[in-house]
């Protein structure tokens, strides 16, 4: 709340940024289509060598980094569906006009819905920490770069939005434990499967 306020204030007591050309079209449309781009050619070049012996090395690692990817999207964004948090833009005293709810406090229904929590942008890119296990099985010297990969997309997609007062700092750091949670439960299931066992 306090690095909202402060850049709430720096912007001039309005979220001066949200309309931003760079922020909105370039980091958050374009940002989300560059992971979409990312995830399609990573599924595409997994399928055309899937059934290649000496590709095996890295397709199944492959599948797990993009059912890792999938997950959590898709659990950042089924959890923004129940936790009903506001952004900032919508709170009194941050250009909006609603009272702050905490996450376990009961929410009046005269508020209606709302869905800022976690961050899917930052998700978006947070979820591409799963590369860390990628590199582990397929090129383990560079395992700490796709980490840096996903940490990196991730707090850039996360800063965006905080600026554009879409999201609090809380929010992307919850999108980071989410997908490195799922990412290391993928890991520890995939990798430990009979058939990668086998492989």
């Amino acid at each position: 709340m306090a690095l909202a306020r402060g850049l709430f204030h720096w912007q001039g007591d309005a979220w001066s940024l949200k309309r931003s050309l760079l922020l909105e079209n370039g980091l958050h449309r374009g940002g989300r289509l560059l992971g979409q781009a990312a995830w399609t050619g990573v599924l595409v070049a997994t399928l055309l060598r899937w059934r290649s012996p000496s590709s095996r090395t890295w397709t199944r690692p492959a599948a797990r980094l993009l059912l890792s990817v999938l997950a959590s999207v898709a659990c950042v964004a089924a959890l923004k569906a129940v936790t009903h948090m506001d952004c900032p833009w919508d709170l009194a005293g941050l250009g909006g006009d609603r009272a702050f709810i905490g996450l376990f406090e009961t929410r009046p229904a005269s508020l209606g819905p709302a869905a800022c929590f976690p961050a899917a942008h930052a998700a978006g890119g947070f979820a591409w920490v799963a590369l860390y296990f990628f590199f582990l099985h397929t090129a383990p010297r560079w395992r700490h770069a796709g980490l840096a990969v996903g940490l990196l997309a991730g707090a850039l997609f996360g800063l965006a939005q905080q600026l554009r007062g879409a999201h609090f700092l809380s929010h992307d750091v919850a999108s980071l434990m989410v997908c490195w949670t799922i990412a290391c439960a993928v890991e520890a299931v995939g990798a430990r499967s009979p058939v990668e066992a086998h492989a």
